[in-house]
């Protein structure tokens, strides 16, 4: 099996990665928008926001807990999540820097043909 070879590129460019491999589903962003909206903790049941079943959300859930963005705390028999302020920070400042660079692309003339 092709390895992604992650190790080659610096820790920089890795954490941007997982940071933006988290943004990949649009589940995970409906689930961060809804946490930025709640102000607080959210301590109810996410499955009567997002359109998915409990399984599938709890996956999403995974994935942005794995990428820090957002934080589960267990009060009780439920787990309260909220957004990590410090990690939204990262990704934000990581966002900003990027796409600023690629305003920096000029056009050129690279005699390149459309596919």
């Amino acid at each position: 099996m092709p390895q992604a070879k992650t190790e080659l590129f610096d820790s920089r460019l890795q954490d941007m990665s997982q940071l933006f491999k988290a943004l990949g589903h649009p589940a995970r962003i409906q689930i961060l928008q809804y946490l930025a909206n709640c102000q607080n903790c959210f301590c109810g049941d996410i499955t009567e926001v997002i359109p998915l079943g409990r399984t599938t959300i709890n996956q999403h859930l995974m994935e942005l807990k794995r990428a820090g963005l957002i934080q589960g705390i267990v009060n009780g028999a439920k787990i309260n999540y909220c957004l990590n302020p410090a990690r939204i920070a990262v990704l934000n400042q990581m966002g900003i820097e990027l796409f600023n660079e690629l305003k920096k692309i000029k056009t050129t003339n690279c005699n390149t043909k459309e596919i």
